[in-house]
């Protein structure tokens, strides 16, 4: 044992391998397998939601892997579960390597940022978008991180193609270990010149996008007994009432309130959820607004001066990728980001009569 101390050989190995590996055994942290792929590099890692006697809490789970894994080692084909679970790139110390990423809204602003900075951690990356070329150029960035990533086209507000969506992930990968349901779109103007149409669209992108997203993934990783994390962005606007944004802010508001809910039915699963409420951020949300009351040759104008409020405030969406990324590592329950963010809810929470007179003033630039 002494002269095997002193002067260690390298010992590899080519026979396969698959490693079921406990998340709550507080005796194995991931890390110690981060290099494990240099020594075994035909191997498969499957991470289960059970602590350190895992053979006693799920012993139907490892007989289903083992015998799964040995067919495919005899020549069956390769499970799903199985291809999600073969380590072609493994990054050592990075702490989502091989896990799932769902974004929508992918295509720009926090949603590519949140999918680029997920894919530096390594994690393999789904970018959803309605932009198809948009969401095609996030995955190809992230891809250039030596992760695996896919681009798809979805209306998040079509019930369809979002099951349509949430049917591929499951076949191709199985439950996502994250979702992040960022998409949306912008109104500004008066409740009485906000028409049934705006109402109806405004509500299906911002509240049933978010719906549809956390009730599908979230029971996909029900069903899978997965630790996961369902991320929605909402807005300062859901701590803020105005006068000029009342279905914007309605929409995010009830994000906020779906997020509480959603937060307690899934405490008991395991699954937590982030509710991420970003300040004034450049994104093209600015530039695709909708004003409401104003002609059409005006509505150009209107976007302009939004742009260059925003761009004057420069908060960029690099912050508010890295608030979902904290906020998923430490699993926190809201997170306001920017300073007027904090403001807002400070006032909402301690001062709303003051929150109120605000609401009052015509800010639109």
């Amino acid at each position: 044992m002494l002269n095997r101390v002193l002067s260690p050989n390298e010992r590899r190995t080519n026979t396969p391998v698959q490693l079921l590996f406990p998340k709550g055994d507080n005796f194995m942290i991931p890390e110690i397998w981060d290099d494990l792929p240099q020594w075994v590099p035909n191997l498969w890692r499957r991470e289960v939601n059970a602590g350190h006697w895992i053979q006693v809490s799920h012993p139907q789970l490892v007989a289903d892997s083992a015998s799964e894994f040995i067919d495919f080692i005899e020549g069956a084909e390769e499970s799903k579960a199985l291809k999600r679970a073969r380590l072609h790139h493994y990054h050592c110390g990075k702490t989502f390597s091989n896990q799932l990423i769902v974004v929508t809204g992918a295509g720009s602003g926090f949603g590519r940022e949140t999918a680029l900075l997920f894919a530096e951690q390594g994690a393999n990356v789904v970018a959803v978008d309605i932009n198809l070329e948009a969401a095609e150029r996030t995955a190809e960035l992230a891809r250039l991180l030596n992760v695996d990533a896919h681009a798809r086209k979805v209306d998040v507000s079509n019930a369809e193609q979002m099951e349509e969506l949430a049917n591929w992930v499951a076949d191709e990968y199985g439950a996502p270990d994250i979702v992040v349901n960022n998409a949306g779109i912008g109104i500004a103007g008066s409740f009485f010149d906000t028409s049934l149409a705006d109402w109806d669209k405004v509500l299906k992108v911002n509240l049933w996008g978010v719906i549809h997203g956390s009730r599908l993934f979230g029971q996909q990783m029900i069903n899978e007994g997965k630790q996961g994390h369902i991320v929605n962005v909402a807005s300062m606007a859901a701590y803020t009432p105005s006068k000029i944004v009342s279905a914007y802010a309605t929409t995010k508001a009830a994000v906020r309130m779906l997020s509480d809910c959603l937060r307690a039915e899934l405490a008991d699963k395991n699954i937590h959820v982030s509710t991420i409420c970003p300040g004034l951020s450049i994104t093209n949300i600015t530039q695709n607004t909708r004003f409401v009351g104003i002609s059409d040759a005006e509505q150009a104008d209107k976007r302009d001066k939004t742009t260059r409020l925003y761009q004057r405030r420069n908060l960029q969406p690099k912050e508010i990728a890295n608030a979902i990324l904290d906020a998923v590592k430490n699993r926190s329950a809201e997170v306001p980001v920017g300073l007027e963010s904090h403001a807002s809810r400070l006032l909402s929470r301690f001062f709303p009569s003051i929150s109120r007179r605000i609401a009052r003033l015509d800010v639109a630039p």
